[in-house]
């Protein structure tokens, strides 16, 4: 058996005390957790427009079969809260698309497609510059194609808005422009309208490249607007006296 002497079992006891991981070491008090983000209070209409502009952001990422459970987790708030401000999913969705369609709709353009003080290739220049302006947008493109694809009607009230101010004026004007009859005389045909909405459409198709798609497109949209134009109207001297019957005698 070992006799340890008292200067032995001191060293013996700093060498072992030593080894022990700081980790264990039961004489330090333990660190602080990192306080959490305290949740800001806010107004009700500021709380409000702050789950209009997250849900925007969200269904632009998920679509419309995002769940608010998830939103309302993404936002730090209760499920609760969301219905507090919007009965249902189908209330909140009626107001995004006013927040991202409706309020990015401008009256004057209406008007802008009649006023035959400017030529009709200059009305069709202004039109499409301040449309793509407005609307190509990743929110605004992404919620569009979305909701084409759910049962919400966002997409089809959107284009019929389209089509009563903006297509069948076009026609119309584009009839004037060459001499031919009026719709109230000679009413649009498909085919008419389906020219316009070639147009619209052919515009379009670059956002849907650049947001949905991901794949390249040019940063500068004003030459290439212009040109699909250009060739739209040339195209349609030639063939709209083909679409466009004589009035009945």
């Amino acid at each position: 058996m070992t006799i340890w002497s008292q200067r032995q079992v001191a060293v013996r006891r700093r060498t072992i005390r030593n080894r022990i991981p700081e980790a264990l070491d039961l004489t330090k008090k333990p660190a602080k957790a990192a306080a959490k983000p305290r949740r800001r209070n806010m107004r009700a209409p500021d709380r409000e427009r702050f789950i209009i502009d997250e849900a925007i952001r969200f269904f632009a990422e998920q679509g419309f079969g995002g769940q608010t459970r998830e939103l309302a987790k993404r936002m730090g708030i209760t499920h609760s809260a969301i219905y507090r401000h919007f009965p249902s999913k189908e209330a909140l969705i009626e107001r995004v698309y006013e927040e991202v369609f409706l309020s990015r709709w401008s009256p004057s353009w209406s008007a802008l497609i009649r006023d035959r003080n400017l030529s009709f290739e200059e009305r069709l220049n202004r039109f499409y510059l301040e449309y793509v302006e407005r609307v190509f947008e990743y929110n605004w493109v992404r919620i569009f194609v979305f909701s084409g694809m759910k049962s919400f009607n966002i997409t089809g009230r959107y284009l019929d808005i389209v089509r009563k101010e903006i297509i069948e004026p076009a026609c119309n004007e584009l009839r004037h422009d060459l001499g031919l009859p009026s719709s109230e005389i000679v009413p649009l045909s498909e085919r008419e309208t389906e020219m316009f909405w070639g147009l619209h459409g052919r515009i379009f198709y670059i956002a849907i490249r650049r947001y949905v798609y991901a794949t390249p497109t040019p940063d500068h949209l004003d030459d290439i607007v212009r040109d699909a134009i250009t060739a739209f109207l040339d195209g349609s001297k030639a063939l709209m006296p083909k679409l466009v019957p004589p009035p009945a005698q």
